[in-house]
C-alpha cells in the first residue's frame, strides 16, 4: 500500500479529522474537523508534515515526483466539491489559496499565495462568470503581486519600500485616491501590467502563467518558509521543534472582494487580549483576507458592542459611527447571526478560544479556519478561570491550558496611577496587547535589536509591521502602528508574545526616520511610554509599579496549590525579596546566598579586613566586625520565612571577588588599615587564581579558614534563637557548598554543630535547625550515598553542576552557544534548560543514592532552572521535595509543578 502524502476535505466529507494535527498540522486537522460537524468550509486538501521533511531531505524535484498524482487527484476532487475547473478555458475557474500550517499556532510567520490559478485567460472567464470585471483584475493583481513576494523572491531592498507597493502608490497618487476600492478596471489592468515588469525586472524571469506551474511554485515555497529566518527565530521564542515542519493547505478560494455583499474578516469567540467572554473581531467589506491582517486598511468591528467601544476610544460620535463605521451585526444582520451561531459551535466543540477566518461570498458565508487562539498572559488566566465556572472545562484542564512562562506578562510593572494623571497624552489608538512600556523610539526592526542589544529599552514605531520585523518586535518592550486593527499581524503576534502594543493611533504619520503626532515631530531616540490596555500613547517616561495579582491569578494558583506535590521555594538574599516571593506563595527560601551581604555600605571593609590580616587572629577580629551584621541580615531573613525553611549557603565565592582591584580602593583600603598601599597589593595579587570557579571557593574556604564558618554559623543560630525567644519559627538549614567529598561536608558539618550547641548554652534556648549541602560537582552526585550518610538534606546546583558537566565556562559560553543551537549540536541553551540526558542523569542519580542511603532526605534544586516549566517537571520526576527560583518566577513554578504532577499521574 503506498504511502498516503494527500488528504482531502470538502462538501461536508474529510479523510482527516481533529486529532491529526501532528500529520496535518493545526490548519489541516481542523479544516477537516469543521467538514465533519457541519460547518461551511470550501473544498481542498492537505498535504502532510511528513512530506516537509522529505522535501528538506530529498529536494523539490524528488518530492513533486512523489506527490503530483495524489495532488492532480485531490484538485480533481476539488474541482468537483466546488464545481468549478482548475486552468479553466471555459466554465468558472477554479481558483486557489495555498497555506502553510504547522502543528502549533505560528501566524504570519511563514508563506500564502490566494487567488493562484489567475492567468491573462483565467481573468476574462473569472470577470465573464462572475459579471464583475473589477472584482477579477483586482484578484489578479493581488495575485501576480503575493506570488511575485512569496515564491518569486521579488522584495523590497534594504531601507527601500516593496517594488509593487511603489507601482501601486504611484497609481493612487496620481491619480488622486486615497484608497485602493478607488481604483477603476483600467487602473487595475494597468497595474496587472506594472506588477508584471516588476518581477520581470527583479527576477529576470517572466511571470509564470501556467496554473499547474503556479502551484508547484506555490507548494514549494511553502515547504521552504518553514526555513526562514523568521519562521526559526519565533519557533525558538515558542520552544517548537525545528523537525516538525509545516503541511500545506490548498484551498479553493472565496472572495470578499466581489463586491457590497462580499466581505471578509477575522473573528474570536473571546478576547484575546483581556479574557473577556465576548464575542469579537474585525471585517471589511469588498476586501480580501490579507486586507484585515496586514493592517493596510483599518476595518470594523463584527459586533455592535465592538463598534460602540471601539467609537468611544477613538471620539467617534454615535451619529458618525451608525453613517460610516456601521458593525457586521448592523450592516450584515443575517450573516452576523449566522458566523455568531459557529463561531459558538466551534468554542464548545473544541472547548476553548477560537482564532476563525471567514469571508462572505455574495451573501454566503464561508469559514477559512479555525484554531485555538493566542492570548495574552491575563487572558489566558481569565479564559481558564471562567470556562472552569462554566462548566467548559475541568480542573486539569484548567491548570494544563496555561503557559507557565506566560504568567510573567502578569508580573511585570504597570503604569502608577499617579504618574499617568501627570502624564501628557498625545495619542490614542486600539488597544492590541496591553501592559505598559516606557521606552525610546526606533523605527526599524534592525535599531530595534541593536539598540536592546546595548541594554537600552525602546520602542518599536512602523506604519504597519510584518513578520520580517519579527526580531525587532521581540527586542522592544512594546509597538505602536500608524495603521491596522485588533487583527493586524502586530496585534496578533504582540499578543503571543505578552509585548505592549497599540495600532492605528491617531494622529500618528510614521516615515523612515520620524513620526509627527498631530504636527508635533517625534525622532530616534526620543522616549515615549505605551499604555497597550487603554490605547493611550504618552510624551516622554511614565513611571511603573508593581501589579497586584488576586482575582483570577489566585484562583489558578490555588488550583496549582492543589494539584501539586512538589512545592515551591524562593533564591531571596534580602527581607524585601523574601517577603515578595511568600506574597506569590514561595514556601521557604532553597537558596540565600551570603556574600551578597557582604557588598551592602560598609560591610565590604570588614570583609577586606578580614581577607587581607595576616593569621587567625586577624581574621577572627574582623569576623568579629562582621557577626552582628550577618546575624542582623540572618534574622530580618528568617523573620520574612517564619516558619518555613531557609537554606543558607555559607561563603561560596573565591575572596578574590572582595577584594579592591583599582588603585584608588587599594589606597583606600591601606589608609583604613594603616599599612602601606603595597601590602594591600602584594595580598590581592596573591589572591589571583588562573581559574577561580575551580579554585579557592566554597567549603575549601572554610575548611582552610574555620574561622569563616563558624562566625556565620553563629550569626545564624544565634539570629534563629532571638527569633524563637519572641515566639517566632525559624526553620535555619545551613547548606555546605562546592563539596566533592564526604571529609569536606564532615569537617563543616563538625564546626557547625559544635558552634550550634556553644550557642543554644549561651542562649538556653535551641532551634531545630538541618545541616546539609549543594551537590553541584559531578563527584558529589556520583558518590551521595556516601554524603547522605551525614547530609539531611541535598539541594542540587545546577548552573555549576551543568558547567562542570559540560566543561562549559558559563562566562563565556555565550560566543558560542548561540553557533551550537542554530547547528543544532544542542536543542537549548542549556545554562537556562536543564539537559535531561545528560546533567540531568547525574541530578537523578543523586536523588536515587541520597534516599538509599537516607530514606528521608530533603531534595531540592536552587539553580535557575527551578523556575524554568520543562526543567521543573523533570524535578517532580527525580522525586524532589521542592524547585527554588527567582522571587519573580515563583508562580511560574508553581504552576509547572502542578502540571507536572497532573502529567505524571
Amino acid at each position: 500500500m503506498s504511502t498516503k502524502y494527500v488528504y482531502t476535505f470538502g462538501d461536508g466529507k474529510a479523510e482527516g479529522k481533529a486529532d491529526m494535527r501532528n500529520l496535518l498540522g493545526g490548519k489541516g486537522a481542523n479544516l477537516a474537523e469543521m467538514n465533519l460537524i457541519g460547518v461551511p468550509v470550501p473544498a481542498g486538501f492537505t498535504i502532510t508534515t511528513d512530506v516537509c521533511t522529505d522535501y528538506n531531505k530529498l529536494g523539490k524535484d524528488a518530492v513533486v515526483a512523489m506527490i503530483k498524482d495524489q495532488v492532480v487527484a485531490a484538485v480533481a476532487d476539488t474541482e468537483k466539491a466546488m464545481n468549478a475547473k482548475f486552468d479553466a478555458k471555459d466554465g468558472f475557474p477554479l481558483l486557489l489559496s495555498v497555506r502553510s500550517g504547522a502543528r502549533a499556532s505560528m501566524p504570519g510567520m511563514m508563506n500564502t499565495v490566494l487567488n493562484l490559478g489567475m492567468n491573462d485567460d483565467t481573468v476574462k472567464i473569472v470577470a465573464e462568470h462572475s459579471g464583475n470585471e473589477k472584482f477579477a483584475y483586482d484578484s489578479y493583481r493581488r495575485f501576480i503581486h503575493m506570488y511575485g513576494d512569496v515564491v518569486m523572491g521579488v522584495e523590497a531592498e534594504e531601507g527601500k519600500h516593496n517594488p509593487f507597493e511603489v507601482v501601486l502608490d504611484e497609481m493612487k497618487e496620481s491619480k488622486g485616491y486615497k484608497v485602493d476600492t478607488e481604483l477603476t478596471v483600467e487602473d487595475l489592468k494597468a497595474l496587472v501590467e506594472g506588477y508584471k515588469a516588476v518581477i520581470r525586472e527583479h527576477a529576470g524571469v517572466d511571470f509564470p502563467t501556467n496554473p499547474w506551474d503556479q502551484l508547484w511554485g506555490a507548494v514549494c515555497a511553502v515547504f521552504d518558509s518553514w526555513d526562514t529566518e523568521r519562521a526559526i527565530l519565533y519557533r525558538r521564542m515558542e520552544g517548537i521543534p525545528d523537525d516538525w515542519g509545516t503541511a500545506v493547505n490548498v484551498q479553493a478560494m472565496v472572495y470578499g472582494n466581489m463586491g457590497e455583499t462580499s466581505a471578509t474578516g477575522v473573528c474570536f469567540s473571546r478576547d484575546a487580549a483581556t479574557g473577556e467572554d465576548l464575542f469579537n473581531g474585525e471585517y471589511l467589506i469588498n476586501a480580501q483576507g490579507e486586507d484585515v491582517v496586514a493592517g493596510v486598511r483599518t476595518p470594523l468591528e463584527i459586533t455592535t458592542i465592538g463598534s460602540k467601544r471601539w467609537a468611544e476610544r477613538n471620539g467617534t460620535s454615535e451619529e458618525d459611527r451608525k453613517a460610516n463605521f456601521l458593525s457586521m451585526e448592523e450592516a450584515m444582520p443575517e450573516l452576523y447571526n449566522e458566523l455568531n451561531t459557529i463561531q459558538q459551535k466551534l468554542e464548545d466543540h473544541y472547548t476553548d478560544m477560537q482564532d476563525m477566518e471567514f469571508t462572505v461570498q455574495q451573501g454566503k458565508l464561508w469559514m477559512l479556519q479555525t484554531r485555538s487562539g493566542k492570548r495574552t498572559g491575563a487572558a489566558m488566566v481569565k479564559m481558564a478561570v471562567d470556562m472552569l465556572e462554566q462548566g467548559l472545562i475541568d480542573e486539569n484542564t484548567a491548570i494544563l491550558r496555561q503557559e507557565p512562562n506566560k504568567l510573567d506578562e502578569l508580573l511585570h510593572p504597570v503604569f502608577d496611577k499617579a504618574a499617568l494623571e501627570a502624564a501628557t497624552e498625545i495619542s490614542k489608538g486600539l488597544p492590541a496587547s496591553p501592559g505598559a512600556a516606557t521606552g525610546q523610539i526606533v523605527f526599524s526592526a534592525e535599531d530595534a535589536e541593536a539598540w536592546a542589544a546595548e541594554g537600552k529599552k525602546v520602542v518599536l514605531v512602523r506604519r504597519e509591521t510584518s513578520p520580517e520585523d519579527l526580531k525587532g518586535m521581540y527586542a522592544a518592550e512594546g509597538i505602536l502602528t500608524e495603521r491596522g486593527g485588533m487583527t493586524s499581524h502586530a496585534a496578533v503576534v504582540a499578543r503571543g508574545m505578552g509585548k505592549c502594543c497599540i495600532s492605528s493611533a491617531a494622529g500618528v504619520l510614521v516615515t523612515g526616520t520620524s513620526m509627527t503626532i498631530n504636527g508635533v515631530e517625534y525622532k530616534e531616540g526620543d522616549f515615549i511610554s505605551l499604555n497597550g490596555t487603554t490605547g493611550k500613547v504618552y510624551e516622554g517616561k511614565v513611571a511603573t509599579i508593581t501589579p497586584s495579582l488576586d482575582g483570577d491569578f489566585g484562583k489558578v494558583m490555588d488550583l496549582a496549590e492543589k494539584n501539586s506535590r512538589m512545592y515551591v521555594r524562593t533564591n531571596a538574599d534580602t527581607p524585601a525579596d523574601a517577603k515578595a516571593a511568600r506574597e506569590f506563595g514561595a514556601k521557604g527560601i532553597g537558596l540565600c546566598r551570603t556574600e551578597h551581604m557582604f557588598f551592602e555600605g560598609d560591610k565590604i571593609w570588614n570583609m577586606r579586613e578580614m581577607i587581607l590580616a595576616e593569621d587567625v587572629e586577624g581574621r577572627k577580629a574582623a569576623l568579629a566586625k562582621l557577626l552582628p551584621v550577618q546575624r542582623e541580615d540572618f534574622s530580618g531573613i528568617l523573620e520574612a520565612m517564619d516558619g518555613f525553611g531557609v537554606t543558607i549557603r555559607l561563603l561560596d565565592p573565591p575572596l578574590h571577588e572582595f577584594t579592591p582591584n583599582d588603585a584608588e580602593s587599594q589606597a583606600e583600603m591601606a589608609e583604613k588599615l594603616g599599612i602601606d598601599v603595597s601590602v594591600v597589593k602584594a595580598k590581592v595579587d596573591s589572591l589571583h587564581e588562573i581559574n577561580p570557579m575551580l579554585g579557592h571557593r566554597g567549603c575549601r574556604l572554610g575548611n582552610t579558614y574555620p574561622e569563616i564558618t563558624e562566625m556565620q554559623a553563629r550569626a545564624i543560630m544565634e539570629a534563629a534563637c532571638d527569633l524563637k525567644a519572641k515566639g517566632k519559627d525559624p526553620k535555619p538549614e545551613i547548606m555546605v557548598p562546592l563539596i566533592g567529598t564526604l571529609k569536606e561536608f564532615q569537617i563543616q558539618e563538625g564546626i557547625i554543630r559544635e558552634t550550634a550547641a556553644a550557642v543554644f548554652a549561651e542562649k538556653g534556648v535551641e532551634v531545630d535547625f538541618m545541616v546539609g549541602t549543594m551537590i553541584e560537582i559531578p563527584r558529589a552526585a556520583l558518590t551521595a550515598d556516601q554524603i547522605a550518610a551525614h547530609a539531611e538534606f541535598f539541594s542540587f546546583g545546577t548552573n555549576d553542576l551543568t558547567q562542570m558537566g559540560f566543561g562549559y565556562s558559563r562566562d563565556d559560553a555565550a560566543k558560542f552557544l548561540p553557533i551550537y543551537i542554530e547547528k543544532g549540536i544542542l536543542k537549548n541553551d542549556p545554562f537556562q534548560v536543564l539537559d535531561q540526558e545528560g546533567i540531568g542523569q547525574l541530578v537523578r542519580m543523586g536523588c536515587e543514592k541520597g534516599k538509599s542511603a537516607r530514606p528521608n532526605i530533603k531534595l531540592g534544586i536552587c539553580g535557575e532552572h527551578g523556575g524554568e516549566p520543562s526543567s521543573v517537571e523533570f524535578c517532580n520526576s527525580v522525586g524532589m521535595d521542592y524547585v527554588s527560583c527567582s522571587p519573580f518566577r515563583v508562580p511560574i513554578a508553581r504552576l509547572a509543578a502542578a502540571q507536572a504532577n497532573l502529567k505524571q499521574n
